[in-house]
């Protein structure tokens, strides 16, 4: 049985997951990278791979890049093997990592054809392939032009394109979206949401909390190189049992203050969001935990902008989980919020 793929070639369709890996572990001198990870992806879903810098997230997606070598366990990929398999399995994947690896010396189109020749197509094919990319992402009016000349969302656009060339089963990427601006960003991701219902399946690696809710059907959190946590989107969030209490303060000065007065308050340790001026704490879906958190934060004379009880997101679950701290970029010119911590 088969099914057309992004770019309409078809493929085998089988009734497992398309990407498998059971018990994988990397080690980098005394450096844990990843600690016993067992994943699996259905086909034809978006994945989404969360977690901080230096969790582990790229290490994996080397190791089922064939990049990489694991120390021990198994990882599958579309049928294959990841070592024992590597040549067969990286004609049937793509993959587009944190910066756009194109040559800014030739144009999209020539860029295109070098993919295309790297893959070992047949010359027949390379225009053709590079025809159907350079529409799909509406590159078709700056085929000719070099890459140099593109903006860094056009950039973006034939980097995605050129993990197409080959027509891949699975789609690797690895922060797609880093540095783009929000615009750019929701169009990659309706281009994922194309290649999903075309039979395209994808694992996604990111610290965007909205990418991750918007894309993924079910998602893992991995930290120290182990999976902490993995389900939906709403199933993680039920993790936290109820709602979450938040405190923005109106100076800024008064948060250490607050976080200490909420200690008890509500069912974890609170937590500061200096980007916001808030603290936040998980509760119960309960007014009397308003009350509560009002009269101490009074007593303790604590200048108060808002208090509220609101669903837990999955930064909340995030924080639950690990206890880390989150830094926040600015949304007008980075978009949604990032974990932030050691780099990988």
């Amino acid at each position: 049985m088969y099914a057309k793929d992004a770019i309409g070639e078809r493929c085998a369709i089988g009734t497992t997951d398309e990407i498998t890996v059971e018990g994988i572990g990397k080690r980098f001198g005394s450096t844990i990278a990843l600690d016993d990870v067992h994943l699996t992806v259905p086909r034809g879903t978006v994945f989404g791979l969360l977690g901080p810098n230096g969790a582990g997230k790229t290490t994996l997606v080397r190791i089922l890049t064939t990049l990489l070598r694991p120390d021990h366990g198994r990882a599958v990929v579309a049928g294959y093997d990841v070592v024992h398999d590597a040549a067969q399995l990286r004609s049937v994947i793509g993959l587009a990592g944190q910066y756009a690896a194109v040559d800014e010396t030739l144009t999209g189109r020539e860029n295109l054809k070098l993919v295309a020749r790297l893959y070992h197509l047949p010359r027949r094919e390379w225009g053709p392939r590079a025809e159907a990319v350079l529409e799909r992402f509406s590159l078709t009016d700056a085929a000719d032009r070099p890459v140099r000349t593109y903006s860094g969302g056009m950039r973006r656009r034939l980097d995605l394109g050129a993990s197409l060339v080959g027509r891949p089963r699975v789609l690797i990427l690895d922060e797609p979206t880093t540095g783009l601006d929000p615009r750019t960003r929701m169009e990659l991701w309706v281009y994922v949401e194309d290649l999903v219902r075309d039979g395209v399946t994808v694992l996604l690696t990111t610290q965007y909390l909205e990418e991750a809710e918007r894309l993924a059907a079910r998602m893992a959190v991995l930290d120290q190189g182990k999976v902490i946590a993995e389900g939906t989107a709403n199933e993680l969030k039920d993790r936290l049992g109820g709602a979450v209490l938040e405190v923005a303060v109106a100076d800024p000065k008064d948060l250490e203050r607050a976080r200490e007065l909420l200690v008890g308050v509500g069912s974890g340790a609170p937590s500061i969001d200096p980007a916001r001026n808030t603290v936040s704490v998980a509760a119960h879906q309960d007014a009397q935990v308003v009350l509560d958190a009002a009269a101490r934060l009074l007593q303790g004379e604590v200048p108060l902008q808002d208090i509220a009880l609101r669903r837990p997101s999955l930064d909340d679950v995030f924080l639950a989980l690990t206890g880390n701290r989150t830094a926040v970029e600015p949304a007008a010119a980075q978009g949604p919020k990032r974990w932030g911590r050691r780099s990988s």
